[in-house]
């Protein structure tokens, strides 16, 4: 009962301030009930946060905070990613993991401190044309496993949608049927990451967002560079990549 009741409160803030997405011209009518879509659409994003057991604030934004002697859950991120079940469920998969993990293993003598599993997101958008897309990048810090213990692991998970055609964009669909993407970013990422060798295939480039100007890849720790600087992240310009975007 409760995340339904969050939810219709969140539908209700949005339908009043933003129209519900009604193109302006209907704005001239008498009318200010939102769309049956809109309606469903907003209820089903707060009950992705109920879900999680989590809170949406005024912008909405959810969070998620959940604390035991033995760890500590923060997670932060927009509701108004267009495919927010898959937000959801990545999140759901990795707390659960977390949690299991630290049942199973934790807490590790004399650490004296709980584990942390901690989530910040970043939205970015594209607006081209003849095309409009939004994307959303997670960033997971995890303290989890022996490696760990003096800093957490950071690591990203990046979530890509097309607007126009209302389906996710991944590397595989990025660019166009029958080109090479790898000989144009190879030669970027090892330059910009001063990593020579570093051996760069499809999975390395699967998190990235898109905006007007170019399009950001993501490493996690020690996923390109062997070290323990943190995490990396190399943006390329469209201009380098005109041949291969659609």
């Amino acid at each position: 009962m409760r995340g339904a009741l969050v939810g219709i409160a969140a539908a209700t803030v949005i339908a009043t301030s933003a129209g519900c997405g009604v193109p302006s011209t209907a704005h001239q009518t008498t009318s200010t009930a939102p769309s049956t879509a809109a309606t469903i659409s907003i209820a089903a994003q707060g009950q992705s946060c109920s879900d999680l057991n989590g809170t949406v604030g005024p912008d909405q934004t959810c969070r998620v905070r959940s604390a035991t002697s033995t760890y500590k859950i923060e997670m932060t991120f927009p509701l108004d990613y267009p495919d927010q079940g898959a937000v959801t469920d990545f999140l759901t998969h990795g707390r659960d993991g977390f949690i299991d993990w630290v049942t199973k293993f934790g807490p590790r003598e004399g650490r004296g401190r709980p584990y942390q599993y901690v989530v910040t997101a970043k939205t970015y958008r594209s607006a081209t044309p003849d095309a409009r897309t939004q994307s959303l990048v997670l960033k997971i810090d995890n303290d989890t496993g022996l490696a760990n213990e003096g800093h957490p692991n950071t690591t990203f998970q990046a979530f890509n949608f097309d607007l126009a055609k209302r389906i996710p964009i991944t590397f595989d669909t990025l660019f166009k049927p029958g080109t090479k993407p790898l000989e144009v970013l190879n030669p970027i990422v090892r330059g910009d990451l001063d990593a020579p060798s570093a051996d760069l295939d499809e999975k390395t480039y699967q998190n990235f967002a898109i905006t007007d100007d170019a399009v950001i890849f993501f490493f996690g720790q020690n996923q390109v560079v062997p070290d323990n600087a943190g995490p990396h992240e190399v943006t390329v310009p469209r201009t380098e990549l005109a041949t291969l975007l659609p």
